[in-house]
């Protein structure tokens, strides 16, 4: 199941961790840094192919990000 509050503190703390801004982690994904935001806020999720760039970017699950597991 999706875990949207699960999913935007996750995105969140990894972007904090390697002391990314949501400008640089927009550029990555071909988004708005506002789009960023909102996602982190828990507004808005990211399509399918957003969110394999995102674990691959952060190194992590697809199956962590959506709250699915704990195990990154």
């Amino acid at each position: 199941m999706f875990d949207q509050e699960k999913f935007s503190s996750r995105i969140r703390a990894l972007r904090k961790e390697r002391r990314e801004t949501q400008q640089s982690l927009a550029a990555l994904l071909g988004v708005s840094a506002n789009q960023i935001s909102e996602m982190e806020k828990g507004t808005k999720t990211t399509s399918l192919p957003r969110l394999c760039l995102l674990c691959d970017h952060f190194g992590v699950s697809a199956d962590y990000l959506p709250g699915r597991t704990d195990q990154p």
